[in-house]
């Protein structure tokens, strides 16, 4: 439109019904100082609409109908002297961040312009809102890695200076153990330890040794552990398993500088049964051994250790009563029964978390609300609930000062949640697709974290955790 007007200095567009400026909407006035497009209905402006003006000095854009200015859209103006955007609905939020840091470092005459919102900061200047550095940082999940294996569990562990995952792969009778490749950023296979029905996979390191437990719903469950020269996991040990006959998970703690596990029994005939690490080669014991039996005959699901106050505690879930607390006894060296969490049936799953300096739980329901309890008064009582249809976990994980909660069902897609430091709650944050997902496990590595999502009935999926600047 301006290819034969290369000298023109001024341009009036005022009073008409202009609603886009698209970019290079000016090309062809390399020499205009004065540009108005006042009084008209612009409400978007490509962000190179004004490339090419380095010649103006003067730019109204007043009384329009815009909220947001696209980044640098004032770049290419280097001889911009008075700017007018006065007149506009423009919101002092992340979108105009830039913006409002231009507006204090420009040499350029602005006139004063107001905020339309949010509600809090209408009515004041807009050079005068610089935002917080955090305020416009955002996080996400994206998907990083597809791995066609379906798996109950997924175990994340270190080994000198590399990262594992062990997965328990019962479609394939198998533990897979994968190995973190650090210039593909990708997992790939590593060994797989052969069984029959395989439920559980979990590590240990004990003495410099880096064991692997894993469980089977037939044939026994047996420990195995890494051989250096053969550069695989080999049968270090078979399971003492005489009252266990529905293995559904594994729990590794250590109580002082002792090292157990316990294996939780879902079945009416079977009880949850404690192991003890012991070292005697003299008397050829060494490995884990069979040291308590609990809660006999109520089908437990989950258990959780956590220390709280300096004591010890023994969580479990079970799908026929609530979750049961059991104490360390420290003059017998056994777990006793101390409580229960009231009021909560049915419980798949349960999970213990810090964020604060307070403790919580976690705990999955399938059928009904799931609930985060927190650790007060020397007991554990609900502070939120959570809408959860066929849920099967309800995993804690933080990275950095930013904290989550996955709740991953059978039958929807997986609901992200954040923790909010002002409500002291968790808020509803984003939805991610996993298939039957059945654990949430976080890793950082090569200064970037991840979580690692196994799928009961998909593939087991990587996701990377990432900051954006929304501002942007």
């Amino acid at each position: 439109m301006f290819a034969l007007m290369p000298s023109l200095q001024l341009l009036l567009l005022n009073a008409n019904s202009l609603t886009t400026i698209k970019d290079d909407a000016f090309y062809g006035l390399p020499h205009l100082e004065y540009l108005f497009i006042e009084g008209n209905k612009i409400e978007t402006i490509s962000k190179k609409a004004f490339r090419g003006l380095r010649d103006l000095t003067h730019l109204s854009l007043a009384n329009n109908k815009m909220k947001h200015l696209p980044r640098d859209l004032f770049s290419d103006l280097d001889s911009l002297l008075e700017l007018d955007l006065r007149g506009n609905s423009f919101q002092c939020s992340c979108e105009n961040k830039w913006l409002m840091t231009w507006l204090k470092n420009t040499n350029a005459t602005v006139s004063d312009v107001f905020c339309a919102g949010p509600s809090h900061m209408k009515g004041k200047r807009l050079n005068d809102q610089p935002l917080a550095p955090g305020e416009c940082i955002s996080t996400d999940f994206v998907r990083h890695q597809s791995i066609p294996i379906q798996s109950m569990s997924a175990d994340i562990f270190s080994f000198k200076e590399d990262i594992y995952v062990a997965m328990a792969a019962p479609n394939s009778n198998s533990c897979v153990i994968m190995e973190w490749d650090h210039v593909e950023s990708n997992f790939r296979k590593f060994d797989n330890i052969t069984g029959k029905s395989v439920v559980g996979c979990r590590s240990v390191l004990v003495d410099q040794h880096v064991l692997v437990i894993v469980t089977q719903l037939f044939g026994g469950s047996h420990i195995y552990k890494f051989d250096d020269q053969q550069n695989k996991f080999t049968k270090f040990q078979s399971i003492d398993v005489y009252n266990i006959s529905k293995p559904n998970d594994i729990e590794v703690f250590q109580i002082g500088s002792e090292w157990y596990f316990l294996i939780v029994d879902s079945s009416k005939a079977g009880m949850s049964t404690l192991y003890k690490w012991t070292d005697q080669p003299e008397r050829n014991e060494t490995g884990f051994f069979s040291y308590q039996y609990l809660h006999e005959w109520f089908r437990d699901t989950d258990a959780e250790f956590v220390e709280v106050d300096g004591k010890s505690y023994l969580i479990l879930a079970s799908r026929s009563q609530s979750p049961i607390i059991y104490l360390w006894n420290r003059s017998t060296q056994k777990f006793m029964l101390h409580g229960e969490v009231p009021a909560v049936d049915d419980v798949v799953a349960i999970k213990a978390f810090q964020l604060e300096n307070d403790w919580y739980l976690a705990l999955t329901c399938y059928i009904g609300d799931s609930r985060i309890l927190k650790w007060a008064n020397k007991q554990f009582t609900e502070v939120q609930s959570l809408p959860s249809r066929g849920a099967m976990l309800l995993q804690p994980f933080s990275f950095t000062d930013r904290h989550y909660l996955a709740l991953g069902s059978d039958f929807s897609f997986t609901q992200i949640y954040r923790w909010d430091t002002e409500t002291k709650t968790f808020h509803k944050f984003k939805d991610i697709y996993v298939q039957s997902p059945r654990s949430f496990t976080v890793m950082t590595t090569d200064k970037k974290n991840y979580i690692f999502s196994s799928s009961f009935k998909g593939k087991s999926l990587v996701f990377e955790h990432i900051i954006v600047d929304i501002s942007l």
